[in-house]
């Protein structure tokens, strides 16, 4: 992950209503949600500001109708914002021509949905091949980077099956596939999983990590379960009323909520099982002995915090100390669930 904006947002609104852009001219400064559901408008998104950077996993969750969804699809101009600047690699979507638009779309960015939307008709090579034929490209080429992405995907072997013979995590892996065989950018997944029952989507879950870590994508990832956003995410936006109560890593979400609503947000969730510590670590300590592993989680330490003697224990990443951390913060930590 780089620290190039790949997309940036600026005080985007997405109101929907009989005359949103003459409406947004209008309103008054810090005009609740609520308050504009009164004047007989919906705030999908308020105000939103937010960048995303180069090979970054953005998670952005909330509740049904906190306007998650509606964000994305501002993102990639499926919706048509009402008011703001979305730019992304620098280009403003909103001044695309709609020919303009297509192609950003085609080629640089893929999109899977909840419902698979594979067509029944066609093989499962034939479903990962359409946007390459849709591209207008060669059939041999394109069949050749179907393969290439169905084997990706854990799906050799089934190419000639159609969607009817596959299972549900098979057929959302077909998905997948689909919208990587155009090799994009960027790749917007709206709730992918949430369709699947709990063990599939685990599963899904650790495919889609692995795809990650081989290609390197930037990713904005929407799914309203916690433990999903806490097993994929570099960083997590939490929505309410249209609006990004707070974005930042796992760790900081969990360990200083930005708000009273993402306190309660996170409240049940234990804390040690996904702060690490390289977070506790303070990068002018210094400690003695053998140094923990930066990317461990305080959970997974568990034994050393309870037994071992020392009070300062060293942090290191890649086999270099970063710093030290305090025995008691990981205790204080391991056993906030317990209070």
């Amino acid at each position: 992950m780089s620290n190039e904006t790949v997309i940036s947002c600026k005080n985007i609104w997405k109101i929907f209503g009989p005359d949103p852009e003459g409406y947004l001219s209008k309103i008054p400064a810090g005009h609740s949600f609520d308050a504009i559901r009164e004047d007989g408008y919906i705030a999908g998104v308020k105000d939103v500001s937010i960048e995303v950077t180069r090979g970054e996993m953005l998670v952005v969750m909330g509740l049904s109708g906190s306007g998650k969804s509606t964000l994305v699809r501002c993102f990639s101009r499926l919706h048509e914002i009402t008011g703001g600047v979305i730019e992304v690699e620098g280009q403003d979507i909103m001044k695309l021509s709609e020919k303009e638009l297509i192609e950003l779309r085609r080629n640089k960015m893929g999109m899977v949905f909840q419902s698979f939307g594979l067509l029944p008709h066609r093989t499962v090579l034939d479903n990962v091949a359409f946007p390459l034929e849709m591209r207008g490209q060669d059939k041999h080429e394109r069949r050749a980077r179907a393969l290439e992405v169905v084997k990706l995907v854990g799906l050799e072997g089934r190419e000639d099956y159609f969607p009817r013979e596959l299972s549900g995590g098979q057929q959302q892996r077909v998905g997948i596939a689909r919208s990587l065989a155009i090799e994009p950018d960027i790749w917007f997944l709206d709730e992918p999983f949430s369709a699947l029952d709990p063990l599939i989507r685990r599963e899904m879950q650790d495919e889609f990590l692995r795809l990650q870590q081989m290609l390197h994508k930037t990713i904005v990832f929407i799914t309203h379960d916690f433990d999903e956003a806490l097993r994929l995410a570099d960083r997590i936006a939490i929505m309410k009323d249209g609006e990004i109560e707070q974005c930042d890593t796992p760790d900081q979400i969990v360990l200083n909520p930005a708000t009273e609503y993402v306190r309660k947000f996170t409240e049940d969730i234990d804390k040690a099982r996904v702060v690490r510590a390289s977070v506790l670590a303070k990068p002018d300590a210094k400690g003695e002995g053998e140094p923990v592993d930066a990317k461990a989680t305080i959970k997974s330490l568990a034994r050393l915090w309870v037994q071992d003697t020392r009070e300062i224990i060293p942090v290191a990443s890649d086999g270099k100390v970063i710093g030290a951390m305090s025995r008691m913060d990981a205790l204080n930590v391991l056993l906030a669930g317990d209070e």
